[in-house]
């Protein structure tokens, strides 16, 4: 019942502002409308016929220059020779891999190199000569490098879960 109010209240006000906003309209359309005048017109009396139009003498159009022709092409363009590369660069020749150590006695002093500079040295040497051992690899360099030796040298663990490799 409350939703019916509300809408004959809407429509209601919608009606009234319409009506308003039209006779606002209205009412400026009629204040600029011109008024009819009360002065009676003359009767119609014979109609003068308009003076005949003044003729203009024609202007005179500037004559175009014609178009020089153009020469003929005798000889056709000279075609671009293709663009060579240049020649890539070859990189340079890296050593040759050592060769894998083959027993103990051959990981020893690449070991040495590789825990030159350890806190341990002794702790080092023995484990990177076990590792070296078992996976016939020594990284190069003094750390590092570890991913070289492959997957046998990394997943190496001690029992601690710690990497045994150097």
């Amino acid at each position: 019942m409350a939703i019916k109010i509300h809408l004959f209240l809407l429509a209601f006000f919608l009606l009234v502002n319409t009506s308003i906003t039209s006779n606002e309209q209205e009412a400026a359309y009629v204040a600029t409308t011109p008024a009819p005048s009360k002065t009676p017109s003359p009767p119609p009396t014979a109609v003068k016929p308009p003076p005949p139009p003044v003729a203009k003498p024609p202007t005179p159009t500037p004559p175009t220059p014609t178009p020089t022709p153009t020469p003929p092409v005798t000889k056709p363009p000279t075609p671009t020779p293709p663009v060579a590369k240049p020649p890539t660069p070859t990189p340079p020749p890296t050593a040759a891999p050592p060769t894998p150590p083959r027993n103990t006695k051959e990981c020893y002093p690449l070991c040495l190199v590789r825990c030159k500079l350890h806190s341990r040295q002794n702790v080092c040497l023995r484990a990177c000569v076990t590792c070296c051992d078992r996976c016939k690899c020594v990284p190069p360099g003094q750390s590092g490098n570890r991913e070289v030796c492959g997957t046998c040298y990394t997943n190496m663990t001690t029992h601690g879960g710690r990497p045994k490799c150097p």
